[in-house]
């Protein structure tokens, strides 16, 4: 075509020529041919080079390394793998600290179609020394028509040329500690010694200082130490932790232990946890970081060697327990020689985080159900601070502590105990409340208008209201067991809440629901806190559930605190001190301040309401009476009367015994005390002991015992498996109060 388009050019040319060389020749015809389409000529741009560097520079702030990855030259590719690739990165944020990165294009410049540079400047920001900011080129080449980055460690920082690489100085303030409300530590940073001995080492002629020794250094008992060794082979090396002291106590005594065989101390600094922990809980514990999470916390400025929070106020209070870290960021050369300082802050000291618990009642309630699966809360009744829980079994939080010579033989005691030692039953516990739930029956019962104090029913051994069904009440066990225990008889309701009766409250329960007030139960336990988390601060806890009765069945279960209703101690303390307090819900808390070690507190401690009950006073004022008849000795008899002789404190309480669906019912006491005193604040109780009975046998002796703690300081009655305190008459606790019939079982009453 362009040969062509020449010779006509050429001819053209020719014609015009001809036809100005005469002028009096006649201008020549042309014939007409069809005209050639206009040539096309396109031109290829050069692509912007900002739009590959800003999309690699997004991949980074986004810590997308892979996406990164792609954007670099073919040559730069071939120098490092995709992995090392983001290994090197990921190394660079954990070594600066670094919580993000952001940037912006300078400017950009295409030196040729091939060749292209972008100025930026890059700003890190570390977690330890704050933001560097710094202005870098970036080279980028055509790589198959697309723009590429010549990849370098300049495009990071410019410091970062012929090998140089970064490396923080960290500075780590000490951990704060935790205190019980009068300042008493309850974990704190300490020298501390691993007690332990190896029983085959053991002199006769030692082993009564050495058992003297042993008991006024870790508090525990003779007998208990030997008790757990009594299986060990005679003559085995084999060693026993037992406890672990503060340092300085070991060194007083030092001279005189170090002459004792059989006895071994290993001393290490650590986190410390007194008295083999006290709450721990609601404490916590700290440990090492593990592998998985080793870049985050590198990254929010952590050592490697650090030990965090993992658990309880201690994982809860870990950014107010670690204080502010600082740091100094170098850039050393390949040789390992410092080149220059980028940037450093210094640390800021931590803060210490005071609890709401007394610790010797603490400590009094966790050996109050030592020996028990099962929990106790015990709450200020009316501004909701919590002054003990407690888990039954519980854990020495030291066994976390890699440098403690005890630890692996405590975490594996810990971890291989079936009853989960762990776990803590006082707020993550779920369990059905049983016959302590009748006191929101009783309320539902109250405000449908449905029923009065005055109202009546007789109370048999017997419930078949519901066709085909037969219920029978707890008078008929014990009947079947004594021969002796009578039906209640005819009952007002408030007696029936003081009687405990079952038959009753199954009535409650099927009436409404046959009347149509089908959820009213089910709301009123939701207005009394169950069914949802309390809201506490640094701890965990379960929601549990608050079922709608679909059946008459479901009514009658739900009347008694049974079938899918499921709760935790702590939510019942918590609507226990609201109906002793006359119907506030206050949010639990554990927290009373938080405190640097010089200067005023940074968050104190104030009451905050959850909700009120959905009772009247006139009602509320009827549950409290019941309640305190619960443990009255005037007829009709309360269902824990008994347990309460001779406490000259004000109570009011209900007992439970829920069906556990397997082994022997969960045995319940709550209550609240009355005594009104201006220097000693009344107190809310709740106690489960799981799988042992009846609540009136094992979970309202509890109860009493922790009162006379708080208001005594000390116990006061023994418990009725008890022969000393906190000594066991017998291997298994028993109920004591009902007698076992010498014959067979008498001939069951007919219904």
């Amino acid at each position: 075509m362009i040969k062509q388009f020449a010779w006509i050019m050429i001819l053209l040319l020719f014609l015009v020529g001809c036809v100005r060389s005469s002028s009096k020749a006649p201008t020549p015809t042309l014939n007409t041919t069809p005209s050639l389409a206009p040539v096309d000529v396109s031109v290829t741009k050069v692509p912007d080079a900002t739009t590959a560097a800003r999309a690699f520079l997004d991949a980074w702030k986004a810590g997308n390394y892979s996406g990164m990855y792609q954007y670099l030259t073919k040559i730069s590719q071939d120098a490092i793998s995709e992995e090392e690739f983001t290994k090197h990165y990921r190394g660079i944020a954990s070594e600066a600290a670094l919580s993000g990165i952001d940037y912006n294009i300078l400017s950009s410049l295409i030196a040729n179609p091939q060749n292209a540079q972008v100025n930026y400047r890059v700003t890190l920001h570390s977690t330890l020394v704050g933001d560097i900011s710094r202005d870098t080129v970036m080279d980028l080449s055509r790589d198959q028509g697309d723009w590429k980055i010549q990849w370098n460690d300049t495009l990071v920082l410019p410091e970062l040329s012929g090998g140089n690489y970064l490396a923080m100085e960290r500075y780590v303030p000490a951990r704060g500690n935790i205190y019980d409300h009068d300042g008493n530590a309850l974990a704190m940073q300490a020298d501390v010694t691993a007690i332990g001995i190896v029983p085959g080492q053991i002199l006769p002629e030692q082993e009564e200082q050495l058992f003297t020794a042993l008991v006024n250094l870790t508090g525990l008992r003779a007998d208990d130490i030997r008790a757990r060794y009594a299986n060990f082979p005679p003559g085995a090396d084999w060693y026993l932790p037992l406890a672990e002291v503060p340092a300085a106590e070991i060194s007083r005594q030092y001279a005189t232990l170090s002459t004792l065989s059989g006895l071994q101390l290993s001393t290490y600094k650590a986190r410390f946890y007194p008295d083999g922990g006290i709450a721990p809980h609601v404490v916590g514990y700290v440990s090492t970081i593990q592998a998985d999470k080793e870049e985050e916390y590198l990254r929010k400025g952590y050592r490697r060697d650090e030990r965090v929070g993992q658990m309880g106020l201690e994982k809860w209070g870990e950014d107010i327990l670690s204080g502010v870290r600082g740091g100094a960021l170098y850039v050393f050369n390949e040789q390992g020689q410092p080149v220059t300082r980028l940037a450093e802050k210094q640390a800021k000291p931590a803060e210490a985080i005071y609890t709401t618990f007394n610790k010797e009642l603490q400590l009094a309630v966790q050996r109050s159900i030592s020996g028990f699966r099962g929990a106790v809360v015990v709450l200020e009744r009316d501004t909701g601070r919590v002054l003990a829980m407690a888990s039954s079994p519980s854990f020495d939080p030291n066994a976390f502590e890699p440098g403690n010579y005890n630890s692996y033989t405590l975490l594996t005691d810990i971890f291989n105990d079936p009853n989960r030692p762990y776990l803590n039953r006082a707020s993550q516990g779920l369990y059905p409340l049983g016959s302590a739930f009748k006191i929101i029956t009783m309320a539902a019962a109250l405000e449908t208008g449905q029923y009065s104090a005055q109202s009546t029913y007789d109370c048999g051994y017997f419930f078949e209201e519901i066709p085909g069904v037969q219920l029978h009440d707890w008078t008929y066990d014990h009947f079947m067991q004594d021969g002796k225990t009578q039906p209640s008889g005819l009952l007002t309701l408030p007696q029936g809440l003081i009687r405990s009766c079952n038959p009753f409250f199954w009535h409650i329960g099927l009436s409404l629901y046959q009347a149509g007030f089908t959820t009213a139960i089910a709301d009123m336990a939701r207005s009394f806190g169950l069914g949802k988390p309390t809201g506490i601060e640094g701890i965990d806890e379960e929601a549990g559930q608050v079922p709608v009765p679909a059946s008459e069945i479901d009514a009658t279960n739900l009347a008694i605190g049974q079938g899918n209703l499921l709760v935790t101690p702590l939510q019942v303390a918590a609507f226990v001190a609201a109906v002793g307090n006359g119907g506030t819900l206050y949010r639990p808390q554990v927290i009373e301040k938080i405190q640097p070690v010089d200067g005023a507190a940074t968050h104190i401690f104030t009451p905050k309401i959850n909700g009120q009950l959905a009772v009247t006073p006139e009602n509320l004022k009827i549950i409290q009476d019941a309640m305190r008849g619960v443990v009255a000795s005037t007829k009709p008899y309360g269902t824990a009367w008994h347990r309460f002789t001779g406490l000259d404190i004000k109570v009011a309480g209900k007992t439970g015994t829920a069906e556990s669906g397997s082994g022997k019912p969960h045995a319940w006491f709550v209550g609240y005390t009355f005594e009104n005193r201006p220097n000693k604040p009344d107190i809310a109780i709740a106690v489960i002991v799981e799988n042992v009975g009846e609540g009136s046998d094992y979970a309202a002796p509890i109860f009493r015992r922790v009162v006379e703690l708080y208001f005594y300081g000390q116990p006061g009655k023994l418990y009725p498996w008890e022969s000393t305190y906190y000594i066991t008459s017998t291997p298994t606790p028993e109920g004591f109060e009902t007698p076992t019939p010498e014959a067979g079982p008498p001939t069951p009453p007919s219904p």
